[in-house]
């Protein structure tokens, strides 16, 4: 099977489920998502931060990534999450990639507008589906760091001249989730009025939801038993995002959920096993917490076991 592009799988979603958009490093995690995938019969996104492309180099990801369908047999979208410049996602359209996100929300509204719609234009005529973003969210990860002051939720109106001037596939939107694991001070409230409202500007567009790992605790306490220094961390609760993928939102981006599993049962397993060098003796459980974290993710949060 080659690869995809996101048109279809959305199109499927729309109003019935979501897809995970799962942030991949290197080999151990790609073979961990994709053999969850396998097993619930689920589409699947991988996505490629900046970062990520720094540290494992963009050839070695995206050969591992077409071993992965030629082993696994599933269509799967290769996607490049916050690129920042024309630059980075016209390297990685010319380099493989099936759909890119341009994230200019950073720039005012027509800059923005600019800059999505360049990518778009050539991004169009090679086949490769584009994601833009609206509004702003907190937090830090990876190449992202936004300060709280600087947030800014998407304005609904906006939302519809955005799309229709830049042609975009999917949008970004920002209605309260926020990136990394250090999330909230209290309760997450996701702004589901204003979810609808857009989806409402947008009826049948393919809204996008990034930040949404629900940092789960089971890994948080692993990691802080084992060594760890992340308390207070908190995510996104489950049902929020459930409720979200039948109101618009076709795509949930996972990163940070991933670390956390598979750093902990890293942490786990030298605790219990000092003397252990072998990196595949760690990296085992390591890639089985990733698997079942995800297995979790499409089955009982997405809702998208069983749709391929």
């Amino acid at each position: 099977m080659p690869l995809v592009s996101s048109v279809e799988i959305f199109k499927k979603a729309y109003g019935k489920y979501a897809v995970g958009a799962f942030n991949i490093n290197n080999m151990e995690t790609i073979q961990a998502i994709v053999a969850a995938a396998q097993e619930e019969r689920a589409p699947l996104i991988l996505q490629v931060s900046a970062g990520a492309r720094k540290y494992a180099k963009h050839i070695y990801l995206t050969k591992l990534i077409e071993a992965a369908v030629e082993d696994s047999g599933l269509s799967i979208c290769l996607h490049l999450d916050h690129g920042e410049d024309f630059e980075i996602c016209k390297s990685c359209i010319d380099g493989g990639f099936t759909s890119v996100m341009i994230d200019g929300s950073r720039f005012p509204f027509e800059e923005n507008i600019a800059l999505t719609k360049k990518v778009v234009d050539y991004a169009h005529a090679r086949g490769v589906t584009v994601e833009g973003e609206l509004g702003r969210l907190a937090g830090v990860e990876d190449a992202v760091n936004v300060s709280a002051k600087d947030a800014t939720y998407t304005d609904p109106d906006q939302a519809l001249e955005f799309v229709q001037r830049t042609g975009v596939d999917s949008l970004a939107i920002a209605i309260g989730t926020s990136h990394g694991a250090y999330k909230f001070k209290g309760d997450a409230q996701l702004d589901f009025d204003r979810l609808a409202k857009i989806a409402a500007i947008l009826p049948g567009f393919p809204l996008v939801l990034h930040g949404a790992s629900s940092v789960l605790p089971e890994f948080v306490d692993k990691c802080n038993q084992y060594g760890g220094a992340i308390n207070g961390a908190q995510g996104v609760p489950e049902a929020m995002l459930c409720q979200a993928g039948t109101m618009g939102i076709c795509k949930i981006n996972i990163d940070t959920d991933l670390r956390l599993a598979m750093t902990s049962a890293i942490r786990e397993h030298l605790a219990h096993k000092p003397g252990d060098f072998d990196p595949r003796q760690y990296l085992t459980p390591a890639k089985e917490a990733i698997k079942q974290m995800v297995k979790h993710k499409m089955r009982d949060v997405l809702n998208c076991s069983d749709r391929i």
